[in-house]
């Protein structure tokens, strides 16, 4: 009798927490984190040398663009952070709709950056322009090429999800994904910032 009422007494055992994603996805994340942070150190320490030419030179760019640029991004990030919930309740079809959702989210910024792109070549302002539009160009390159990268892993989510082949105890490969797309997002809030506004 006094076993059973120290079964009934004792709190039961909470659900193990666990880091989300594969370790191997975080060690990457990481990596690229680290090599954004140096080019991010280098563009603040060159502006800080030479203050004058950035702030004329950041006035060439459209601050609206890199706003719109912005929320594409964060919706995106957002749509892929729903879609992982559902499937953790099991609904892979919705996750699937979310995830196509993402993708059409970030095919606004990719759309808006190549129009970016191809109005400042247009205006002259390429690689060897000056030191800023140097690290302009390799920034958001870089970051462009992760944005491409992170399309191609959605879709391949999207289409795993259509099949359910993620399910509550089965979404680790889901999350190192979502994972992935929002270090994409947070580098671009930390960008957006530095190359678009502040002098």
């Amino acid at each position: 009798m006094s076993t059973s009422l120290e079964l009934t007494l004792r709190p039961a055992a909470s659900p193990a927490r666990h880091l989300p994603g594969d370790l191997a996805m975080w060690f990457f994340i990481l990596a690229e984190l680290t090599v954004f942070g140096l080019l991010i150190l280098v563009f603040a320490v060159t502006q800080a040398l030479q203050p004058q030419l950035f702030h004329s030179s950041r006035e060439l760019l459209d601050s609206s663009t890199g706003l719109a640029l912005t929320l594409s991004l964060l919706s995106s990030g957002l749509l892929a952070a729903l879609a992982q919930e559902q499937v953790r309740r099991a609904r892979g079809r919705r996750a699937a709709w979310l995830l196509l959702a993402a993708l059409l989210s970030a095919g606004v910024y990719v759309a808006l950056k190549l129009s970016e792109y191809a109005h400042l070549s247009d205006l002259g302002l390429g690689l060897e322009h000056n030191i800023f539009f140097t690290l302009y160009w390799i920034l958001t390159g870089f970051h462009f090429l992760h944005v491409l990268l992170g399309m191609l892993i959605l879709a391949w989510l999207a289409a795993r999800c259509r099949r359910h082949a993620y399910g509550p105890a089965n979404c680790s490969a889901l999350e190192s994904g979502v994972l992935y797309w929002h270090m994409v997002d947070l580098v671009w809030v930390l960008l957006f910032p530095l190359v678009y506004v502040l002098n």
